[in-house]
């Protein structure tokens, strides 16, 4: 029988924090020398391209929840390239700290049919693949996905906004089956130099 564990619940918030943090983050933070447009791409992946690519610090902090009881902070560091074509983000991870260490790949792409962000994240506490869904909401990235855990059904939602100095908030909530949502971390970046 499988169980949630802290380890994994933290671990999916990690990985649905760090795509919005990527995609926020490059597009205010967008440095014109270090990135390449693929030709050809679809629009969407090029608006992707221009404001993701590079790599960035974090910091996680986690409140006291039943999954982290004292709460804690965790830092980190993001990468994203692109991938063949340029029809594809490939964007790797990893974060250490008293919460854990979480060590992720990310792999993202336009959906013309459902005019959609999708990706496909990998993770090291957890088999398969999660996938998930992104789009605007205004001037707010938000992601939307989810995976089972045996019979438990989570719900994960993130929501990322840029503020006026460029500093990029990030806040992961997620739910267990008809639960409210819950805050499971927020995410601040910084662009490394």
């Amino acid at each position: 029988m499988h169980h949630i564990t802290k380890n994994r619940v933290i671990s999916i918030a990690v990985i649905f924090t760090v795509l919005a943090l990527g995609f926020l983050l490059s597009h205010q933070l967008r440095s014109p020398a270090t990135v390449s447009a693929a030709p050809g791409a679809a629009p969407e992946m090029l608006r992707l391209q221009k404001f993701y690519l590079g790599t960035w610090e974090y910091t996680e902090t986690y409140p006291k929840s039943d999954y982290v009881p004292n709460g804690g902070q965790n830092t980190g560091v993001y990468t994203s390239e692109l991938g063949p074509g340029g029809n594809s983000l490939i964007n790797h991870f990893h974060s250490q700290g008293p919460v854990g260490d979480f060590e992720g790949l990310l792999i993202m792409t336009w959906d013309a049919q459902e005019k959609a962000y999708k990706s496909y994240i990998f993770g090291n506490d957890f088999p398969g693949a999660v996938v998930e869904t992104g789009n605007f909401e205004g001037d707010t990235l938000v992601f939307r996905g989810g995976m089972s855990i045996g019979d438990k059904k989570i719900s994960m939602r993130n929501s990322a906004h840029i503020d006026d100095k460029g500093v990029m908030t990030l806040v992961e909530y997620s739910a267990t089956g008809t639960a409210p949502e819950g805050l499971v971390v927020t995410v601040v970046s910084k662009r490394k130099p």
